[in-house]
């Protein structure tokens, strides 16, 4: 699942980024209304989670220009203004949840995946991958080869997620680095090398054909090598 968190307060933002991808999601975080609108209108997410108070462009504003957008991604409203009057407003704004200030994380969590698993006119965006006998199912967390159970750690899952979303596809070791780990440095950092090297052990090894292959030189790419 990708979330993107619109969130001004520093702290809180990057305690909901740590917790969400703890849970083996992936999150972004805008600092500001104007940027997490931009990044909803360019990028494809799950769920979004908006603060009401934001500098540049308030919640419920982004919520609306979104809607008027036709971009029916799934609205959290996350906020210190938990009274009912407040929760009507946001959800009558395009919200599609509200979620009041303070709050225990276990709880978001449901309401978000709650909200995930709902499919808004328009959404094209996949929950279920294929390729050859591999399925992984995003919102169950699940993985499966000719009906196998493959278990798969956090940061695995989410690295074959991205793999399968580009399917036939040359992902580049920069690529990964930005959307799996979120790092900006090195694309010579060996940490790629080593989870694709245990992502081919469980997904390939015993199987045929192997799915996962390297593109000497540029980066990866999964197909079935069948067609």
């Amino acid at each position: 699942m990708r979330i993107l968190i619109v969130e001004d307060d520093p702290e809180a933002s990057q305690y909901m980024v740590k917790a969400f991808r703890e849970a083996g999601h992936l999150a972004d975080h805008a600092g500001d209304g104007l940027a997490g609108y931009q990044k909803a209108c360019e990028e494809n997410y799950d769920v979004l989670i908006v603060d009401r108070m934001l500098p540049k462009l308030d919640g419920l504003s982004l919520i609306g220009g979104l809607r008027a957008q036709k971009i029916e991604t799934p609205v959290l409203i996350l906020s210190a203004l938990g009274q009912v009057d407040d929760r009507v407003k946001g959800l009558r704004s395009g919200g599609d949840d509200y979620l009041p200030k303070p709050y225990a994380f276990s709880e978001l969590l449901a309401r978000v995946e709650a909200l995930a698993r709902r499919k808004p006119p328009g959404t094209a965006e996949e929950t279920i991958y294929r390729i050859g006998g591999l399925e992984l199912d995003r919102l169950a967390h699940k993985l499966t080869r000719d009906g196998k159970e493959i278990i798969l750690q956090p940061r695995e899952f989410r690295l074959l997620e991205y793999l399968m979303k580009h399917a036939g596809q040359v992902v580049t070791r920069t690529m990964l680095l930005e959307h799996v780990w979120d790092y900006h440095f090195d694309p010579q950092t060996n940490v790629i090398d080593v989870h694709i090297s245990r992502l081919r052990s469980k997904i390939d090894k015993g199987f045929d054909p192997p799915l996962l292959q390297t593109i000497r030189g540029i980066g990866y790419m999964i197909r079935d090598s069948d067609h």
